[in-house]
């Protein structure tokens, strides 16, 4: 994600800043510019945006950022929604008369805007449940109850669903461990199931099919019965040869899903890095070889990884000088590199085409 400033003072800000902290101006994010921009108040509900490409233009926040304190995205003032882009794709919210619900609103909604972030600096398009009523994105966040049962955090023709407990950071956490899972995130499940949503939309139907066959299996393999000898075998024992997770060799959707979930997370720390004027890109001669006569989008994808093993070294140096656990807790074996290198291609190509 890149670098944000106030437009009033120069202050450096965050994603998820609704004022500045030097100058106390109200901040808000404008989706179609893909900035933070300062405001000021112009009256009725109206605020004067200060960012130099919307100049003066006039802004409406979000009815979950004014009312509900959930949100930072503005609308423009003659939008006719109450809602901006990222709410309008929420269907389902927690029970708000329940303690904590609202937090878990809040941390729940700020990783799906990180994730709209992400998928837009990537150019791909997010079809709302609106523009497309059967398959169209649109999430639902649920806790178990009575009469909800267990709630299972997954995908269904666009439809997101998360258990709500995620965004509780103890209970994931003793999910992580009682998994044995090295890296579990609010984030990285809505990477992950957006995964599934794209494969449907990228994958599914399109000349991609078969060499996503090749690569990742046979997606008509019964899920069910995959889902039940994962949890009844585990995953074989050299997995993190071919696999970048245990989960991944479940069935070729979830090794998609996860392979998908882990590219969305390079480029996004690689672009906030590279705001942050972190390069580091030392000679390793144990590096994967890179070659050098290939087509723009591999050339693109090579330098993805040449930028991302001396970081992602780094970053768990850093960690650990910290005592803290490994930053980055996976092995980028070759096959594994080769999967990234399809979903690079695969976005790199377009929207449904090739």
């Amino acid at each position: 994600m890149k670098a944000f400033h106030c437009n009033r003072c120069d202050q450096r800000v965050f994603f998820e800043n609704v004022r500045c902290e030097r100058c106390e101006t109200l901040l808000g994010y404008v989706p179609e510019l893909g900035e933070i921009s300062a405001f000021e108040e112009a009256g009725d509900g109206q605020w004067r945006s200060l960012h130099p490409d919307a100049k003066d233009k006039l802004y409406r926040q979000c009815h979950n950022y004014a009312v509900e304190n959930v949100c930072n995205w503005m609308l423009p003032a003659d939008d006719h929604e109450t809602l901006c882009r990222s709410c309008r794709l929420t269907r389902t919210i927690p029970n708000l008369a329940e303690p904590n619900n609202r937090l878990y609103w809040y941390r729940l909604e700020t990783a799906k805007r990180r994730l709209l972030y992400t998928l837009d600096a990537l150019g791909l398009p997010i079809e709302s449940r609106q523009a497309d009523p059967e398959n169209g994105l649109e999430f639902d966040f649920l806790e178990n109850t009575v009469a909800n049962g267990p709630v299972m955090t997954g995908h269904d023709n666009g439809r997101i669903t998360l258990n709500i407990a995620e965004a509780d950071d103890a209970h994931r956490e003793k999910i992580r461990t009682d998994m044995r899972e090295p890296y579990r995130t609010l984030l990285g499940h809505f990477r992950h199931e957006s995964g599934h949503y794209y494969f449907e939309k990228l994958i599914a139907g399109t000349p991609w099919l078969e060499p996503f066959r090749k690569q990742f299996g046979d997606e008509q393999l019964d899920y069910a019965e995959a889902l039940d000898a994962y949890y009844r075998d585990g995953a074989p024992a050299d997995w993190e040869n071919s696999f970048i997770s245990a989960y991944a060799t479940m069935h070729p959707w979830e090794d998609w899903a996860e392979t998908w979930a882990h590219y969305l997370m390079i480029v996004d720390v690689l672009d906030t890095s590279t705001a942050y004027g972190l390069a580091l890109l030392p000679p390793a001669p144990n590096e994967p070889r890179l070659t050098d006569q290939t087509p723009v989008e591999e050339a693109s994808f090579d330098n993805l990884m040449k930028r991302w093993f001396p970081l992602t070294d780094a970053l768990n140096s850093l960690n650990r000088s910290l005592g803290m656990p490994d930053g980055y807790p996976f092995t980028l074996a070759p096959p594994v590199v080769d999967k990234l290198r399809f979903v690079h291609r695969v976005i790199a190509r377009g929207w449904a085409r090739s």
